[in-house]
């Protein structure tokens, strides 16, 4: 508890480090704030029922609360990691976009204005459907027509406006600026969540004390359980680490590839996520889908939504580590450094190795995410309460971890440069990308 206390005495001691989080905090804080405007021509007396369930529940989860609160925020940031997704595959299939990657700071700058624009576009459109399927009809006190239009402007801008709020924390404040507001967002629904579940335990004959705490025990089980597994693990299975070595010692010591059983981190379950999300839109603007077969992908405890979502998981990893990790580009560097795999020629037999090893270790990966997706499912499906069950895995629990390990990371950072002790007995906090803090500009 010592070593805690003098921990944070040191971090205030560094200036820049201490003005980077007060300034996150303070943007954070102004997010918040923002999040309790509610769009302009609605009654904010009529949406006292408007709590959401099931993927829109989700959706609400990201937001802070925004979305069913029918906030000038509603939609978050959202629409701008979906247009980061877009752009980020469109660097894989398109050359002109491989083109910009390859071209350093201008090319970064191209893509950021790119991704910006495809914000504008994506979150316009969102907008339309949102204030028609969202908005009770009874809570607008204006014209119809003129409140969709004004809202469509007001709720693109607010998008732009957290994007923003954003980019600046990721420039001038500590972690990544966009992960942090949406977990803030998800903090924020927690205690709201906590309380309806022990209000639930407490109610009737639903266990009591006794349930509670063992949820809380399952909870902290599974949290510890998902730390494992986006931080990744470092080595591969024995039978290949005792192969996968370079010819070189550093200290005394065998240097390993780096080869992770999640090599993806989330994003996976971001991209198997937004595809989960279209039966929802598609019933939004079409009601008259409401009683065809896209009604059960609407409902995050039916066996369909939970087996397609398993399945697309493991897909997208797959997909996911096939464009990241290059087996050809790790056998060139390799060689190039004087490295080798023992009994392993050089070239092309290497690229073929490490590629197999990687499709072999990648499997298990695939279906630890999976199963941390779609446990809420199952915590539902015994009594837990569905808001509270959001926190039992899936996309938020994840973010959560990954982006709370992230920023720790860059705060370790700061705390060695200054030669002071780190956060952890080791000196080191391996966050989702296993590269140094700062280096990743990714948006999850």
């Amino acid at each position: 508890m010592k070593k805690l206390f003098t921990t944070f005495s040191n971090i205030w001691k560094i200036q820049e480090l201490k003005e980077r989080i007060l300034f996150t905090l303070m943007i954070l804080v102004i997010y918040r704030f923002v999040c309790q405007v509610v769009l302009p021509g609605v009654d904010p007396a009529q949406l006292v029922n408007t709590q959401k369930t099931g993927i829109l529940g989700l959706l609400d989860m990201f937001a802070g609360g925004a979305f069913s609160k029918v906030s000038i925020l509603a939609l978050g940031v959202m629409p701008y990691i979906s247009a980061s997704i877009v752009v980020q595959l469109l660097g894989i299939a398109v050359p002109s976009f491989q083109k910009m990657q390859k071209e350093g700071e201008s090319g970064r700058k191209k893509l950021t204005q790119i991704t910006r624009y495809l914000t504008v576009a994506i979150t316009a459109v969102q907008a339309v459907g949102y204030v028609k399927t969202q908005v009770p009809p009874e809570a607008i006190l204006i014209d119809h027509t003129m409140f969709y239009v004004l809202s469509g402007f007001v709720l693109t801008a607010g998008t732009l406006f957290v994007m923003w709020l954003g980019e600046k924390i990721t420039d001038k404040g500590i972690g990544n600026g966009t992960s942090l507001i949406i977990m803030v967002g998800i903090i924020a629904r927690l205690p709201l969540a906590l309380k309806q579940e022990i209000e639930s335990r407490f109610t009737g004959n639903e266990g009591g004390m006794i349930m509670l705490v063992l949820e809380i025990v399952a909870l902290f089980a599974v949290v510890m359980f998902t730390i494992l597994i986006v931080q990744g693990v470092r080595k591969v299975p024995v039978q290949y680490a005792k192969r996968i070595v370079g010819n070189r010692q550093v200290g005394g010591v065998r240097q390993y590839i780096p080869l992770k059983v999640n090599a993806a981190g989330v994003m996976p379950i971001i991209f198997a996520q937004a595809l989960m999300f279209i039966p929802n839109a598609l019933i939004g603007l079409f009601p008259k889908l409401t009683d065809s077969w896209l009604h059960q992908y609407t409902d995050i405890t039916s066996a369909t939504y939970s087996l397609t979502f398993a399945f697309l998981i493991i897909a997208f990893t797959f997909f996911y580590t096939a464009i990241t990790v290059n087996p050809t580009q790790m056998s060139d560097d390799m060689k190039k450094n004087g490295g080798f795999i023992p009994g392993i020629k050089p070239g092309l037999a290497t690229s073929s190795f490490i590629d197999d090893v990687i499709s072999k270790i990648t499997f298990p990966g695939s279906l630890f995410l999976a199963i941390i997706a779609i446990l809420p499912s199952f915590a539902v499906k015994v009594g837990i309460q569905q808001e509270f069950a959001h926190f039992f895995g899936g996309t938020s629990l994840l973010i959560l971890v990954g982006v709370v390990l992230d920023t720790l990371q860059q705060i370790e950072s700061y705390l060695l440069m200054r030669h002071y002790d780190g956060l952890m007995k080791t000196g080191r906090v391996t966050g989702r990308t296993g590269i140094p803090a700062g280096g990743s500009n990714a948006v999850l």
